[in-house]
């Protein structure tokens, strides 16, 4: 809240008059709109009255949404997150980091979602490995939550154009803001873990099976791509929490775009004062530049990984439609493409549907 509305509200506790606060504030906040009747209308709506003009306010208790995963023991929770385990975690990461270093081949290509000859064959493939490596990551957070004996749930959400899992973790903000932390590291603490295998097992493996090889390099691909995305912070990932939790200063998001749209004078906004308190000024802005570097980040993912994929797979697709139509890369490239084009409706029927809500 800007601090004209921190002022108001405890003018509001202090029993003072709704006219009398509006005088204080249009003299101490000369350059804001001050309109306390539309704000208390407001706070109404929201529910944060308890008595207006010596009545009680009815208040409607929504039923509370019931959260699960309380089968779990809490036990099972903390054997994987204790401090042993978080050592263990905290050295796998820089083991992989030195395998990616003295091993340039282990580093994730493109083409590596390709394991079969067959294009028809790539996409179920890709995302049978996806859907099981998002389960394992989302299991991360809520071994995690149990591990603290807090119930979750699991959510759809969407990250551009990406479907993506959701781990509820509403209920942690009971919690000090120092144990809150391991709850949103714990996904990559999983993915870490995977990682780490696949790595190993093609070095171990490095003459064994062509499709074992190939999975682990999908493995690979998939997990290192969504290291890359946790850290554009201009989306709400795990690390922007982390960010948030550490700072101690929320709504980073909001505030930080504000920042940027007074940087843009053609995008009309409040200025930095009305949003954002003096004491967070320092942090909205080095968020900002994180804001800037992830989506650099994105538009290089796209560029290193997506659109060369896309255009590996538009070559390889393309010969077919030119055999016979009985012929077996005339149905692959039928069929691929079929495929992709139930991908692109699904995606714009996601989108017609969040637009249309809003």
């Amino acid at each position: 809240m800007p601090e004209v509305c921190i002022d108001a509200i405890d003018l509001i506790n202090k029993g003072q008059t709704l006219g009398e606060i509006e005088q204080i504030l249009k003299v101490k906040y000369p350059k804001e709109e001050v309109d306390l009747l539309s704000f208390s209308e407001q706070l109404l709506e929201l529910q944060l009255i308890a008595e207006m003009n010596g009545v009680r306010v009815d208040v409607q208790v929504k039923a509370r949404e019931n959260l699960g995963f309380l089968f779990i023991p809490t036990q099972l929770g903390k054997f994987f997150f204790n401090r042993i385990m978080l050592l263990i975690y905290m050295g796998l990461f820089i083991i992989d980091i030195i395998l990616f270093i003295t091993y340039p081949s282990l580093f994730p290509q493109y083409k590596d979602m390709f394991i079969f000859n067959l294009m028809v064959l790539n996409i179920p493939a890709w995302m049978g490995i996806t859907i099981l490596l998002v389960l394992i990551h989302e299991l991360g957070h809520i071994l995690a939550m149990r591990a603290l004996n807090l119930p979750t749930k699991l959510e759809l959400g969407h990250r551009l154009f990406l479907v993506v899992l959701e781990t509820d973790m509403s209920s942690i903000w009971k919690l000090p803001s120092k144990d809150r932390n391991v709850l949103y590291l714990a996904g990559l603490c999983f993915d870490t873990v995977i990682l780490s295998f696949a790595l190993i097992s093609q070095l171990i493996f490095a003459n064994g099976s062509g499709i074992f090889r190939s999975i682990m390099a999908v493995v690979v691909l998939d997990i290192f791509i969504r290291f890359a995305y946790q850290c554009c912070i201009y989306m709400k990932t795990d690390l922007y929490y982390l960010f948030e939790n550490v700072s101690g200063c929320y709504n980073l998001m909001e505030n930080a775009q504000q920042v940027l749209r007074k940087w843009f004078p053609f995008l009309k906004t409040l200025s930095t004062e009305d949003v954002v308190f003096a004491g967070e000024r320092k942090t909205v802005l080095a968020y900002s530049i994180f804001y800037f570097v992830g989506v650099a980040l994105t538009v290089s993912l796209y560029t290193i990984f997506y659109i060369p994929q896309v255009l590996f797979a538009v070559k390889k697709v393309i010969p077919g439609y030119l055999e016979e139509p009985t012929s077996l890369p005339f149905w692959d490239a039928i069929l691929f493409t079929l495929q992709i084009l139930i991908g692109l409706l699904l995606l714009l029927y996601s989108w017609r549907k969040k637009y249309t809500q809003k």
